[in-house]
């Protein structure tokens, strides 16, 4: 079973001297071979998402550049208790934001707006830091097991309009997460997951996205925004190894209620997630806009590996959500 997209195996450089996609960079790997060389001002994208998944909290952090802005954020849910830390900061023209072109190799830092983020990556995993001074405190580092998979996919829109983006599930993570309301060690139990995002976006999108992991196995679905292109970013993770999933997927939910049952559905995909918590996030400032609804919750089902083995799922611990963006 797969998938019909086209593996690479080798390095290369995502866009033309001329600032276009290189057609040569259209496909998907299993560890982060493309050199994001974005050309040019105004509808570059760039940032690094993490989230971490503990048995008493999740945490998101997203330090990015859009630009004409630099957008940063921090969240943070007590599972025990339903309380809720969230935090954004708005840079104009990007200043102090820093963001190496590779994944898995150089330092993002950016500072403004009441954050200090950075991040440390090398051939043995990556070192992870926010300050948010009064909220949040995060200091924790991300090892990188021997033969673990992570997937890689171009998504091309057009010449000009296209995203390189890396979906890395279930890393393991182990460190200190500070709150007002104490500290909180990070390790047993703990899982992480990287967004690296690179390229040049039209100016409205929706997409869905889907993160989750538990012994042995993780889960990265996507949807909408890779709709007519040709690529998805689906996949499953097993013992680390990537399976990747070629089909777009069938995401159904309710929109009036989104604590309600989601399902997730294609050929090699049988998913439910029943979400127990719902972020909200929204921002109007005039011809920009973002609304997303993130909701945590427990995925059950199952999905085939590459040699036709259904695996079940039940019980894998992570987020669904849609976002819908002008920007």
């Amino acid at each position: 079973m797969p998938t019909h997209e086209r593996e690479i195996t080798e390095p290369v450089d995502l866009c033309t001297p001329d600032g276009r996609l290189d057609p040569r960079a259209v496909g998907w790997t299993r560890r982060p071979l493309h050199r994001a060389n974005l050309r040019g001002w105004g509808r570059a994208k760039r940032w690094e998402y993490w989230g971490f998944v503990t048995p008493r909290h999740i945490v998101g952090l997203v330090a990015s550049s859009l630009d004409y802005a630099a957008v940063h954020g921090v969240y943070v849910l007590d599972r025990e208790t339903g309380e809720e830390i969230s935090r954004d900061g708005v840079v104009p023209f990007a200043r102090g934001a820093v963001f190496p072109d590779r994944s898995g190799s150089g330092e993002a830092s950016v500072r403004g707006a009441g954050f200090a983020v950075g991040v440390r990556q090398g051939p043995s995993g990556s070192r992870v830091r926010a300050l948010v001074p009064g909220v949040v405190d995060l200091d924790v580092r991300v090892p990188l097991p021997d033969g673990h998979e992570s997937l890689g996919v171009v998504i091309p829109w057009s010449a000009r309009r296209f995203q390189y983006t890396v979906k890395d599930v279930g890393r393991p993570v182990h460190g200190r997460l500070r709150l007002p309301s104490g500290d909180h060690e990070i390790g047993d139990g703990a899982f992480a997951v990287l967004d690296h995002g690179r390229g040049k976006w039209p100016y409205r999108m929706t997409w869905n996205w889907a993160a989750a992991s538990g012994p042995g196995l993780a889960l990265q679905f996507g949807g909408k925004w890779t709709d007519g292109t040709g690529m998805t970013e689906n996949a499953i993770f097993v013992d680390g190894r990537l399976h990747k999933i070629g089909e777009e997927l069938d995401w159904s939910y309710d929109r009036s209620d989104w604590l309600r049952p989601w399902t997730i559905r294609g050929a090699r995909v049988e998913a439910e997630f029943r979400p127990f918590h719902e972020k909200v996030a929204r921002t109007e400032l005039g011809v920009v806009g973002t609304e997303t609804h993130q909701c945590f919750g427990r995925f059950s089902g199952r999905a085939q590996a590459d040699d036709g083995t259904w695996l079940d799922f039940d019980g894998l611990t992570g987020w669904a959500e849609e976002a819908r963006q002008r920007w």
